[in-house]
């Protein structure tokens, strides 16, 4: 299940001893809760996904356990059909692709755009695409994320929504605001909700652009998509926006 490191605490060396150790931590009543809570049903965004019942702030108080496993082992990890081990690997290499050099986020990059359809679900997503996909493609070419958006597996599809929270960050819209115009014709709400989320953080940047996207869409977009993306109006422009009436502000 582990050694011992130096002040007593367990060190996890591969992939079957952090999976072993992880699920030592599991809860059962609270897996069976995840397990609603993530649509795992017949036909539902996650189904077949299994849980073990560890809260997300356990997994990130035992990442220093982790902290010997090599690049390989983590990615066995992201293999696992256990959502928590999984959501751990993914968590490892976000770290991992923060403090690396050139060689190792390249590595980071190249494996996780491999395993997506283990990226599956939309916690898993969104705690890693914006550190590793928009981090990476910060300074390059971005022609990933329409590729990604044009995949038949949603996962790859919300990788490269949420991937832009890295670009809007840096002031950059372009490509956020192409991808969310796609997502809005896209079938499942997942897409819907993640591009209605990155076009409210273009707009808590530039309140401008978010209108002069919406303005001419509002009528077609749906309603979930426009809703989460003006949460941060005011309830009277809520409502006039929702009603297909757009509120301009006088820049």
């Amino acid at each position: 299940m582990g050694k011992k490191g130096p002040v007593g605490l367990t060190v996890w060396e591969n992939a079957e001893q952090a999976e072993a150790g992880l699920k030592k931590l599991g809860d059962a009543v609270y897996a069976r809760t995840l397990q609603r809570f993530f649509k795992t049903g017949p036909g539902e965004y996650a189904e077949k996904d299994r849980f073990i019942g560890v809260r997300v702030p356990v997994l990130r108080r035992n990442m220093g356990a982790g902290a010997a496993m090599s690049h390989g082992e983590i990615g066995k990890l992201l293999t696992s059909p256990w959502h928590e081990v999984r959501m751990f690997a993914l968590l490892l290499w976000v770290e991992r692709y923060k403090a690396g050099d050139g060689e190792q986020q390249a590595a980071i990059f190249t494996d996780y755009l491999a395993r997506t359809p283990f990226v599956n679900n939309w916690d898993l997503v969104d705690v890693s695409a914006p550190a590793i996909v928009g981090t990476h493609l910060l300074e390059r070419e971005r022609g990933l994320l329409y590729r990604l958006m044009a995949s038949e597996l949603l996962w790859d599809r919300r990788i490269a929504m949420v991937s832009t929270l890295t670009l809007i960050r840096k002031g950059q819209y372009e490509d956020a605001l192409a991808l969310a115009d796609l997502a809005s014709s896209d079938k499942e709400e997942l897409m819907h909700k993640a591009a209605g989320w990155m076009l409210r953080e273009v707009g808590k940047k530039d309140r401008r652009v978010l209108e002069d996207f919406l303005a001419p869409r509002c009528a077609r977009l749906p309603r979930i998509l426009l809703r989460y993306s003006i949460e941060h109006f005011s309830p009277e422009e809520r409502r006039s926006w929702l009603a297909g009436k757009p509120v301009l502000n006088n820049w």
